[in-house]
């Protein structure tokens, strides 16, 4: 089985509080893109996870233009202050064998901490990596690569 999680790209900066609707910038944008670009080359999806964060929505479009046939589950449980427990919980009940997840920090970066058994890394802007597993569990994955953009 195989898990990619990625970071959105750069956003612009919340406005009056509201961190739901930030839309990624110029460079963002470029770096989704490059992201997207690494990606496309690797084994095609089963689906993808994201989060309702217009940023994160606006990473997995980039992903989109190259598995346009690719389902998308709209996930409530990996938005920036989630609790990584129930993001796990509910990413392991799904029946997919290649599941890209695009969402942000902290909780990214937390469920490759528990999900590896591995220190805290957090995640650059649009950063990807692909980890192996039997079952999504905690402690059971090993990260098999990973990309930076260089936007």
């Amino acid at each position: 089985m195989q898990l990619t999680l990625v970071r959105h790209g750069e956003a612009v900066p919340a406005v009056n509080g509201n961190d739901h609707k930030r839309p990624l910038t110029a460079r963002g944008h470029e770096q989704a893109e490059q992201t997207a670009q690494y990606l496309k080359d690797l084994d095609k999806p089963d689906v993808f996870i994201v989060s309702p964060l217009l940023r994160a929505q606006e990473t997995l479009a980039h992903l989109q233009h190259y598995f346009s046939d690719v389902s998308v589950l709209i996930c409530d449980k990996i938005k920036p202050d989630d609790d990584t427990k129930d993001a796990i919980d509910w990413l392991s009940q799904l029946p997919f064998e290649n599941i890209i997840v695009v969402c942000h920090m902290n909780v990214v970066a937390h469920i490759a901490e528990q999900l590896t058994g591995e220190n805290f890394h957090p995640f650059a802007l649009a950063e990807a990596r692909i980890y192996e597993q039997s079952v999504i569990a905690q402690g059971l994955s090993t990260q098999q690569k990973a990309f930076i953009p260089t936007a």
